[in-house]
């Protein structure tokens, strides 16, 4: 039995299981981001010992723990880079840490990278190779997955397109940013500000704003309830976006499928995975046309708990 562990910037979760698929138990947390991380290694330590009681299991039962980490990890210290979302995570020892509170070896990895491991084996890219996973929430991240193993370039990470540059999208007169800056539901929200410099009126928008402001969420509903220009050019911008990105990485991997998930990717197919998919074959390099299809996630919010299992499976067992 593995231990396999999600850190988010919101989320933090616990999940027991053999790495094949299932889990046998899990626990579900919110982060508190005042706290730090300090915080959330506080919460880890504190919920694992009622985790195991409730699978009826003793810590010796446990053979290694994964971890699939909301930021860049070094694999060769084991240790988190840093956190874009949660101070307390720079160059932290944080395999050494798990080990010496809970009891048992720990192997981190970047958390899009063990999503798409997830998705790989048991998910949307079950029996291909090679699939490129992105995450689409509070920031982008993004997985490659050869033969049932993550690449991990030089030890640091790869895949980030979150980090890509590309052209603008159309609608807006700007000319900077990330893919992440564009079509992550921070980036979504912040660009309302974006959309009024540019003369599209927000008030529809403002609307259905809630305690934490203008959301992915206000924007869909404005576009459901009152077919809202605004909403809709900024929902196009970061379609185009992450099309950009998702050419980016067909004409340098060409990988068999992109697998999307994260919060961003549920507003559906009409208002998400259509758009890509347009914007995408109108820009992506001919000779590779049709060779990679794009679909959405399929392992729901466990998706990283079931990539730290079998990253946890993969380290100590070797299968």
């Amino acid at each position: 039995m593995f231990l396999g562990i999600e850190i988010g910037g919101t989320k933090l979760q616990l999940g027991l299981g053999e790495g094949d698929g299932t889990i046998a138990q899990l626990w579900r947390g919110t982060v508190d981001r005042k706290l730090g991380g300090a915080g959330i290694r506080a919460e880890i330590v504190r919920n694992y010992p009622a985790l195991l009681q409730s699978a009826g299991l003793t810590r010796a039962n446990i053979l290694g723990i994964g971890v699939g980490f909301g930021g860049p990890t070094d694999d060769a210290t084991q240790s988190t880079i840093t956190s874009h979302q949660i101070q307390g995570w720079d160059n932290f020892p944080l395999a050494a840490f798990l080990q010496d509170n809970l009891g048992a070896p720990a192997v981190i990895c970047n958390d899009a990278d063990v999503a798409g491991l997830a998705e790989a084996h048991f998910g949307a890219g079950k029996g291909l190779s090679p699939i490129f996973y992105i995450t689409v929430g509070t920031g982008i991240g993004g997985g490659l997955i050869i033969d049932g193993k993550i690449y991990r370039g030089m030890g640091r990470g790869a895949a980030e397109i979150g980090h890509v540059r590309p052209v603008y999208p159309t609608g807006f007169q700007v000319e900077t940013g990330t893919v992440e800056s564009w079509a992550s539901g921070k980036g979504i929200a912040a660009n309302t500000a974006i959309a009024e410099n540019c003369g599209f009126g927000t008030e529809t928008i403002s609307k259905y704003a809630d305690v934490n402001g203008v959301t992915v969420r206000s924007m869909v509903q404005a576009i459901e309830n009152d077919n809202d220009t605004a909403a809709l050019v900024i929902l196009d911008a970061a379609a185009q976006a992450l099309a950009e990105g998702i050419c980016t990485v067909i004409k340098l991997l060409c990988p068999r499928r992109v697998i999307i998930g994260g919060g961003v990717s549920l507003m559906g197919d009409d208002l998400f995975f259509a758009p890509i998919r347009k914007y995408v074959a109108e820009r992506g390099f001919k000779p590779f046309a049709g060779l990679t299809d794009i679909v959405p996630a399929a392992l729901g919010e466990e998706v990283v708990v079931h990539g730290a299992l079998a990253l946890a499976r993969q380290h100590f067992v070797g299968t």
